[in-house]
C-alpha cells in the first residue's frame, strides 16, 4: 500500500475512535443523540471525513476494497451538499451498525501493509 493511501486509512481510524466517543457521550442512546446537536453534527462531519478519505483512498488504491464504498461516499455527499435531508435515525443506524463493520475492514487493510 502506498503510504499516502495509509494515511487515508489512518485518518479513518482516527475518525471511527471519534464516532465511538461520541456514541459514549450520548450514553449510546438515539433520544440523547437527537438532544445533542453538537454530537449530532460532529457525527456528520466525521461521516463526512471517511466518505472523503475512502474516495482519496480508491483513487490512489483502486484494487483495494472497502465494502459499501459507494454508500459511503454517497453519504458523504448527502452530508455536503443535502444537508437539510439527513436523517437522524439512518446516521444512527450507520454508526450503530455499519461503522463497527468499517472498522473490521480497516483494521485487515492497515495489517496488511
Amino acid at each position: 500500500m502506498q503510504p499516502r493511501a495509509l494515511k487515508y486509512i489512518l485518518d479513518i481510524e482516527s475518525v471511527i475512535e471519534e464516532l465511538e466517543h461520541f456514541k459514549s457521550l450520548v450514553e449510546n442512546n438515539f433520544e440523547n443523540y437527537q438532544k445533542e446537536i453538537v454530537v449530532k453534527r460532529a457525527t456528520e462531519r466525521n461521516l463526512e471525513i471517511i466518505g472523503e478519505a475512502i474516495k482519496k483512498f480508491h483513487s490512489i488504491e483502486p484494487n483495494l476494497k472497502i465494502s459499501s464504498s459507494a454508500k459511503i461516499i454517497g453519504l458523504r455527499n448527502l452530508i455536503a451538499h443535502a444537508y437539510d435531508s439527513v436523517d437522524d435515525e439512518i446516521i444512527w443506524a450507520i454508526i450503530q451498525k455499519n461503522i463497527p463493520t468499517l472498522s473490521e475492514e480497516i483494521k485487515k487493510l492497515k495489517a496488511g501493509n
